[in-house]
């Protein structure tokens, strides 16, 4: 697939490949949300057939398409039945076969989205004719400009919900803020699973349960899957136990572990503040293999500006916790030097028991972005950033000003 264009054609019935490299399902289709003025419209997932069934793949989850196939970045193990939501089209099943200039649509050219990484977005339509054979034969190409009606959400709420996820999420959140109870919620549930996760995100609990109380169980079961392990925890903490239990179930197991053993501890200790998921390595990783894990452009830089190094297991909770890297030392350290021959003596961990205060004491003492979080067996279950510092020891209104 040249000039960085993927064809929809070329692309269903392809395999999808999971982390291990082996086939988990075949591409049935594409799914493309609204437009939103002149922005091109963008993927927002796949259909995948898998063992008979129909589910649904966030495009986020997805880190690579070729002529191979797509392959996962992330792991899915209990996908959700598929089914189209308002403001969505399907490209292969609803887009292919209509009619344009006189023409029919046979194709449709995908490309990567400007600045963002695992994002595709529609970049060319083809027309032409289908042979008695059944074969498409392409006479034009247009750019998707020339073809938007075919993409056009045809309600208002569906144009509005479009072009508010095309803001930062501070700016969804402040733009939400403004409206009525009942119409935030319902532009809310007009957004993507990943913007409306973006949004849950910046927004306090009080707004954020007002929003998933209209919303279906599978919805809001894939909507935390997208959301941070401790923002999805806050969220949670704020509802009934039924509810919550509900929703942890809907979760996928590898997304709903993490959140779990957040919510055993209190809301305002290190453990209730933390983020069970910091980049975390072992002692024998060298700092070129530590260089290249903090370049994931979808790591948060508060997590991306140390490494964790611990005694294997390498997920929390670890074995022993051994010390940090901060990414400055890495770079001036030689790439193949161990990490367990670059760790700073400072700060030392909190116990999972502490205070926020005494959390924000460490903090602003030690002058970090983050702060290990370890169990009483020395164990590093998480690490505290900054930002979720001041979430709790700022106004509850503060988001207003």
């Amino acid at each position: 697939m040249s000039d960085d264009l993927i064809y929809v054609s070329r692309l269903v019935r392809l395999p999808l490949l999971g982390l291990d490299g082996a086939e988990i399902g075949r591409i049935a289709d594409v799914v493309v949300g609204a437009v939103a003025e002149r922005e091109a419209p963008r993927v927002t997932g796949f259909v995948i057939e898998l063992q008979r069934r129909r589910v649904f793949l966030s495009a986020g989850r997805v880190g690579e398409i070729d002529s191979d196939g797509a392959r996962m970045r992330r792991p899915v193990l209990q996908p959700h039945p598929f089914a189209v939501r308002p403001g969505e089209v399907l490209i292969a099943g609803e887009i292919f076969g209509s009619n344009l200039r006189g023409k029919e649509v046979i194709d449709v050219g995908l490309r990567p989205t400007t600045g963002l990484s695992y994002s595709w977005e529609v970049a060319t339509v083809a027309l032409g004719t289908t042979t008695i054979f059944g074969r498409p034969r392409t006479q034009e190409v247009v750019e998707w400009t020339e073809a938007g009606a075919l993409f056009q959400a045809h309600r208002p709420i569906e144009r509005e919900a479009a072009a508010i996820g095309l803001l930062h999420p501070a700016e969804m959140a402040e733009a939400i803020r403004k409206l009525p109870p009942e119409r935030r919620r319902v532009l809310a549930e007009a957004l993507e699973d990943e913007r409306l996760a973006d949004l849950l995100e910046e927004l306090d609990e009080e707004d954020q349960v007002r929003i998933v109380e209209g919303l279906d169980l599978e919805r809001v079961g894939r909507v935390l899957d997208e959301m941070e392990a401790d923002d999805a925890a806050d969220l949670l903490g704020e509802l009934p136990v039924r509810r919550r239990d509900q929703l942890l179930e809907a979760m996928t197991p590898d997304e709903a572990d993490p959140v779990r053993r957040l919510l055993d501890y209190k809301p305002d200790t290190a453990g209730g503040l933390m983020t069970p998921e910091p980049l975390i390595m072992p002692p024998t990783a060298t700092v070129a293999e530590a260089l290249a894990r903090i370049r994931d452009p979808d790591l948060p830089p508060a997590l991306a500006a140390q490494v964790f190094v611990t005694a294997l297991p390498n997920e929390t909770p670890t074995g022993r916790y051994l010390g940090v890297v901060g990414f400055q030392r890495l770079l001036r350290e030689q790439p193949p030097k161990p990490l367990g021959r670059c760790l700073d003596e400072q700060p030392d961990p909190v116990p999972a028991g502490a205070s926020e205060r005494e959390v924000a004491i460490r903090a602003a003492a030690y002058d970090v972005v983050a702060l290990p979080v370890t169990d009483s067996a020395g164990r590093l279950v998480g690490a505290v950033t900054v930002d979720d510092v001041l979430d709790q020891i700022l106004p509850d209104d503060w988001r207003e000003y």
